[in-house]
């Protein structure tokens, strides 16, 4: 792999750009994105230089498409005529089942992909070399076979040497998984401070908040022109995600000082341990 093409230089792309530097890419990466994006990102060193997609695209070795899942859908049919022979284009898109489709006429030149990794600040000035380390980095081929292939294995080599642990899914597999475990924390994060600045007196619940609330609606800093695109293309299984908290809800309502909340604790408490394995009390 000699040159790379980052389509979409925010923290994504650019972290991605900082990660491939620091595991030992030097060859050249090229960015495609606006011009304040463009600017930014080679002030941090993540890309060398812009250019337009269609130059890109024919010059690289690896397309990596980093922006809102509109625009992946939008740009995967540009890349059809100007791909350049033999080259591998993947994403980071936060669905997959509607960006496969799209990236359909590709065939195997196109290989699906999610890292798990972000931060509360967006733009390339918050992009970072380590962002994936450790992270889960979803892959969704097209098929099982896809994962044989050089480019595919190439690709996943520079995954692993970033940082990141690789998880191979299909794109129905992950956007179930993902509603669960990624989408549904952000609408509930969303939700509970919405409903305290609806409530009669927010200034006063933040006055008499504890780290723990702070901690519970970091996410609904998020803005809703990032998760749009997001609640449009997994809405099926983000609804099957919410009916499930709110059956479990309503139990809980019905039976607060009783078993059901007593059950509720010890099966939060032991979820919490996975996602924290050295933990000890």
């Amino acid at each position: 792999m000699q040159t790379v093409a980052i389509v979409g230089t925010g923290l994504i792309g650019s972290s991605f750009g900082l990660a491939l530097r620091r595991a030992g890419f030097s060859g050249r990466i090229l960015g495609v994105s606006s011009e304040r994006s463009l600017q930014a990102a080679i002030e941090c060193r993540a890309i060398d230089e812009g250019a337009t997609l269609e130059s890109a695209a024919s010059s690289s070795d690896l397309v990596y498409l980093s922006q809102t899942i509109s625009a992946i859908i939008d740009t995967l049919p540009r890349l059809a005529h100007c791909l350049k022979p033999g080259a591998l284009v993947t994403d980071a898109g936060s669905t997959k089942r509607t960006i496969l489709q799209a990236a359909a006429p590709l065939g195997d030149a196109f290989l699906g992909g999610h890292p798990m990794a972000g931060k509360a600040s967006r733009g390339a000035s918050g992009a970072e070399a380590a962002l994936f380390d450790g992270r889960p980095y979803i892959l969704t081929p097209s098929s099982p076979d896809q994962m044989n292939l050089p480019h595919v294995r190439s690709f996943c080599d520079w995954i692993q040497r970033a940082g990141a642990r690789l998880v191979v899914l299909t794109a129905a597999e992950h956007d179930r998984l993902v509603a669960s475990a990624s989408h549904l924390p952000q609408l509930l994060s969303t939700t509970l401070a919405s409903t305290l600045e609806h409530s009669a007196d927010p200034a006063a619940a933040a006055s008499v908040s504890g780290p723990g609330l702070r901690d519970m609606t970091r996410l609904a800093l998020s803005s809703h022109d990032i998760w749009k695109d997001i609640l449009e293309t997994n809405g099926d299984e983000i609804a099957a995600a919410l009916a499930q908290i709110e059956d479990h809800l309503a139990v809980l309502r019905r039976d607060l000082s009783g078993p059901a909340a007593e059950s509720s604790f010890a099966a939060g408490r032991d979820f919490s341990l996975r996602l924290r394995p050295g933990h000890q009390d």
